[in-house]
């Protein structure tokens, strides 16, 4: 049996950019990887992030905010920050995790619901193309 590639993604709230990138690696990446995602506290998970991703046929509704403490015991292959905060406070996992770093804008915005979502469309297409490089490159 092939062992799986365990990926962490990690911001502030686990509201948006890292909900986004755990749903575009499970999808992009099927049974090679286990995918998760948490931010430096917990909150909720944004409805914005949701509607963009069901956009590209992505379901993360069932997605819940967790905090980077559920998986303190647990070991990563790759920790990746996808905001400056999260980089800054990134706890220690235990393991050999390598920590990637990719500063992503915010897409929580004040504006109309229509830039708002341009803002998430924006996160998620950046995402995207990053995660289909990482993709790639492990896979090499």
């Amino acid at each position: 049996m092939i062992e799986k590639t365990r990926v962490l993604f990690l911001c502030t709230g686990n509201s948006a950019r890292s909900q986004i990138a755990e749903g575009l690696l499970r999808d992009l990446a099927d049974d090679r990887f286990e995918v998760f995602s948490a931010g430096t506290m917990a909150s909720f998970v944004r409805p914005q992030a949701i509607a963009v991703m069901n956009e590209i046929g992505i379901d993360i509704s069932g997605h819940r905010s967790k905090s980077a403490d559920e998986f303190h015991d647990n070991e990563f292959d790759y920790v990746i920050t996808v905001c400056d905060h999260a980089n800054q406070r990134c706890p220690v996992f235990s393991g050999a995790a390598k920590r990637l770093h990719w500063s992503i804008d915010d897409p929580v915005i004040s504006g109309d619901e229509s830039e708002q979502l341009a803002a998430f469309r924006r996160a998620r297409d950046e995402l995207h193309q990053r995660i289909r490089k990482f993709v790639e490159e492990i896979n090499a």
